[in-house]
């Protein structure tokens, strides 16, 4: 989506040793990777976006016949609320790709529009890509959870556990959202109120409480149920978001449990939207 952090991707890419390229039309594509292969065989990465609109369509295609030539392929998609992005092009001035060129009176109406367009334009391509909320993230986080992705084994499931507050929204990015708000809450206990669910007095009190622990035992049930099934429809992510009212003590602690559970069978990436961690 336009607005949703596609420089900032690019520059952890290039950190990583990608050969980056802008806006290429995609009708190149298939041709500028059979070159890249000829002559270097480099890691690229290639970003598109809506403004080669009436050649998108040929893209889940060619992303499939690149796959047949044996050429290793990790889509990503970066999204964002409409709020946030409408905030974003208002703050930064520029003007949306399918904004029309006239000076409407109703220029929010107008952006909003734009921006619903571009969602169904892109919506086959977000349909096959693993998706990146940015909408709450600052650039460092983007940056660092490109890089968490990129260091992942290919071709096989990866878990993402992500925490997040109620308060700030739920994450677009998310497949699943499990609402642990219903928990015994920390942050009513003065000594507790200023830690996390990563340290042991936080830890040690969520213990102390049957339905946390039953609470984990629903959700880890659903996906031991669940995953094989999506391994073997090929999915690549899937995210499981966690979420309670401040994202800090209630829906981090079962993220760090999760992970640890699940990162004996399957890989696993662990995020915490409010903590600013990875």
């Amino acid at each position: 989506m336009s607005g949703s952090g596609k420089s900032i991707a690019l520059r952890a890419l290039e950190d990583s040793g990608y050969f980056c390229v802008d806006n290429l039309p995609p009708e190149l594509l298939l041709s500028f990777v059979a070159l890249e292969r000829k002559h270097a065989g480099r890691r690229v990465a290639i970003a598109m976006d809506v403004r080669s609109a009436e050649a998108l369509p040929q893209v889940p295609g060619q992303l499939k016949e690149l796959r047949q030539r044996g050429v290793a392929v990790r889509p990503l998609f970066l999204d964002a609320t409409t709020e946030t992005l409408v905030r974003r092009f208002s703050e930064t001035r520029r003007r949306h790709p399918l904004s029309a060129a006239d000076n409407s009176a109703d220029q929010h109406r107008a952006l909003v529009e734009a921006i619903e367009l571009e969602r169904e334009l892109l919506a086959d391509l977000r349909e096959h890509a693993h998706v990146i909320d940015s909408s709450v993230l600052r650039a460092a986080q983007l940056q660092a959870y490109v890089k968490s992705l990129l260091s992942t084994p290919h071709a096989q499931l990866t878990l993402v556990f992500q925490s997040f507050a109620f308060k700030r929204g739920i994450p677009v990015d998310a497949d699943y959202i499990f609402d642990v708000r219903m928990l015994p809450n920390p942050h009513y206990v003065a000594e507790l109120r200023d830690l996390t669910g990563q340290d042991e007095p936080v830890i040690a009190y969520l213990r102390e409480h049957s339905e946390v622990d039953e609470m984990f035992q629903h959700i880890a049930g659903f996906l031991d149920h669940w995953l094989e099934p999506l391994a073997r429809n090929h999915r690549s992510y899937v995210t499981v978001a966690i979420g309670c009212t401040g994202g800090q003590h209630r829906s981090v602690y079962p993220v760090e449990q999760l992970a640890e559970e699940f990162g004996e069978r399957w890989t696993t990436l662990k995020r915490h939207r409010e903590l600013g961690k990875f």
